[in-house]
């Protein structure tokens, strides 16, 4: 079995941005990111794509709230980012406190600011081929991820297990329109170990430290786990190494794989989106 070293794929991807920016010779790219409460994951979170895009010459601007804040009080906050002509694009770093409602608060993001590509508008024009749309920073990771390794999703049968409904439908809707046949399934499906055992590709997100194992897996599958979850201090994916290291083509390290690369595109489509709006308002 190979691994993907997404932290080599994430230090190119910087590379390259920090060069573009570098000889673009005028305006650097304003992120502005909006921290909600203090959980701990999301303060590392938050501190360590500060530190990264300041490396590659991308200005933050953290916009810390109350966990007690209002959904209206957001709401306020997203309006006068829209409107603030200094800001590029917003990132709002999830999850919210469960009184304020997510899909709410992504819809009020101007879509051309929306880095990390979950508006609405942005979600319908995914499988549109135009140079200017906003992927997903984590459906990039999956693409970037198989290109890395020459992998052809022609034909290839993947399995996308996860939490979010919205995050599986709209991932297998561009693998779809890449050539897979994809099924979805949830950990609490009955058949979940035929689908798993079936696929070529398994995708999983399920938030489970060690719960794929090989009597899951098709021998040579490749595996990308995005399920991330912390045990005593220490970071952990969905898959359990040990188990499918002699039967699995390539996997996706925990840490080292998803979460190095996924910072990385979210700063790609940060160059992105400040690129479109200057060519727009010159």
């Amino acid at each position: 079995m190979q691994l993907i070293d997404g932290k080599q794929l994430a230090e190119n991807i910087k590379k390259d941005i920090a060069h573009t920016i570098h000889t673009l010779g005028g305006p650097r790219p304003n992120l502005a990111i909006i921290l909600v409460g203090d959980r701990p994951d999301s303060q590392l979170y938050v501190s360590l794509k500060e530190k990264q895009a300041k490396a590659v010459g991308i200005d933050t601007h953290l916009y810390k709230c109350e966990a007690e804040i209002t959904e209206q009080e957001l709401l306020d906050m997203i309006n006068f980012l829209n409107k603030d002509r200094a800001i590029d694009a917003i990132l709002v770093q999830l999850p919210l406190p469960e009184h304020i409602s997510t899909h709410k608060i992504i819809e009020a993001l101007d879509p051309q600011k929306d880095i990390d590509g979950f508006h609405s508008y942005n979600l319908a024009r995914l499988n549109n081929e135009t140079a200017d749309k906003i992927i997903p920073p984590v459906y990039g990771v999956i693409i970037t991820m198989l290109q890395s390794i020459n992998y052809d999703l022609t034909g290839k049968q993947v399995c996308l297990i996860a939490k979010a409904d919205i995050f599986e439908n709209n991932l297998a809707d561009l693998l779809q329109h890449l050539g897979a046949q994809v099924s979805l399934t949830k950990i609490t499906d009955g058949d979940l170990s035929d689908k798993t055992r079936r696929a070529d590709v398994l995708i999983t997100a399920v938030g489970q430290p060690g719960y794929i194992t090989a009597e899951m897996i098709k021998d040579q599958a490749v595996i990308i786990d995005i399920g991330i979850t912390k045990v005593n201090g220490e970071v952990k994916g969905d898959v359990d190494f040990t188990s499918v290291q002699n039967k699995a083509s390539y996997l996706t390290p925990v840490p080292g794989g998803v979460g190095p690369l996924t910072i990385a595109m979210a700063f790609a489509n940060t160059l992105q989106v400040f690129k479109q709006q200057r060519n727009e308002s010159s």
